[in-house]
């Protein structure tokens, strides 16, 4: 449990942060904070007493307390060093260790610090990270969007690093309520390529299964769409399978009542990514759905979980580190004032064959062509 007057630090450093609360502006009364927090005025003076030593509050006998700027002269005091801050949606899991390596390796060569930060795909995880990251004062930041497909009530922490000049650009997507630069995959694209290459090994009844709260999710959805338009194949809502950050963890069970549903309509699924096609292949497994005699399934992302599995999985190339490294670049060059630098970049994916996918339309020429003889 937070200490009252914790409290009171907390949620007055978040409009300050967040632009709430603007440089100059007189905050409510200690009476008002008094019985807006239901403390005594011994808490609610200790805590303006704090929020005035680090800078973000002075008071002016008489007058009243108003929104200091000092704690951005503090924060540039304690960023000589030259720090880029990161915030992913997670550290150690999946793609993201190449990502940041990427960054790490192009900061090194600049002298410059890496700040870490860590969402876990949780809004309220990236406010304390945008907040730490403002205080801190960095030079510049590099963010992976949490839950990018929905809105984000952080928006502000963003628009407050505009108003400081303080440079930023997201990777792997973006929030499209702000007019950002952004280093992503094309993800329509991906999911595309994964589609058209079943569709090109004669399946026809193809399932896909996508992240809906992820912006990712949403142009690999776009991209499965697109490909069975152009092939003249029917879209059938009943092969989507849709899951979000909180009923991830429930993935498997769920998993096993779609494929079950679906035993007999599909013969090939579209995934998410990687990650998600490997639990596919684990969920095959425990209901002896053969892959790929009775299931192909294809990957996005090419990641390093798929590059260890026991199954050489079918995915699609992601330059996860180069992603990184491209990232930390158009930051550096941003800081030291470069002017045409691009702002919307993607990389364009490729298929990478594995042992996933069944060649439907080769089986059926071979089994003719033994008829014919």
């Amino acid at each position: 449990m937070k200490l009252k007057y914790q409290i009171i630090i907390d949620d007055i450093k978040s409009k300050i942060l967040s632009g709430d609360y603007r440089v100059g502006e007189q905050i409510p009364t200690e009476s008002i904070l008094q019985e807006k927090y239901q403390v005594s005025r011994h808490t609610v003076r200790k805590a303006i007493l704090e929020l005035a030593n680090d800078g973000y509050l002075r008071s002016e006998k008489g007058s009243g307390t108003y929104v200091s700027n000092q704690y951005q002269s503090k924060a540039s005091g304690k960023s000589n060093n030259k720090t880029i801050g990161v915030i992913t949606t997670y550290i150690s899991d999946y793609i993201f260790p190449s990502i940041i390596r990427g960054i790490e390796g192009r900061l090194n060569v600049e002298d410059y610090s890496l700040l870490l930060a860590s969402t876990n795909n949780d809004v309220e995880q990236e406010k304390k990270a945008l907040e730490m990251m403002l205080s801190f004062g960095v030079d510049g930041l590099i963010v992976e969007p949490t839950k990018s497909n929905l809105y984000n009530p952080n928006i502000a922490y963003y628009l407050s690093f505009k108003e400081q000049d303080v440079p930023f650009i997201m990777v792997n997507a973006y929030y499209e309520e702000l007019e950002v630069p952004f280093f992503c995959l094309d993800d329509v694209q991906s999911s595309y390529l994964a589609t058209n290459e079943l569709i090109s090994k004669g399946h026809t009844k193809i399932g896909l299964i996508a992240k809906m709260d992820d912006l990712q999710g949403k142009f690999r959805m776009k991209g499965y769409i697109k490909a069975l338009g152009d092939a003249k194949l029917r879209f059938q809502a009943e092969h989507v399978f849709s899951f979000t950050t909180e009923t991830k963890l429930d993935l498997n069970i769920n998993l096993k009542a779609f494929l079950n549903e679906n035993s007999e309509g599909m013969t090939a699924i579209v995934c998410y990514n990687d990650e998600v096609a490997l639990e596919v292949v684990n969920v095959c497994r425990e209901l002896t759905i053969s892959i790929p005699e009775k299931l192909s399934i294809i990957g996005q992302d090419n990641s390093y979980i798929a590059k260890n599995a026991n199954i050489k999985l079918t995915t699609l190339t992601h330059p996860q580190e180069q992603m990184g490294h491209d990232a930390a670049d158009w930051i550096i060059k941003k800081i030291q004032g470069k002017k045409e630098l691009q702002n919307e970049n993607y990389y364009q994916p490729q298929l990478i064959e594995g042992e996933t996918v069944k060649d439907l339309k080769g089986e059926a020429e071979e089994a003719g062509t033994k008829l014919n003889n």
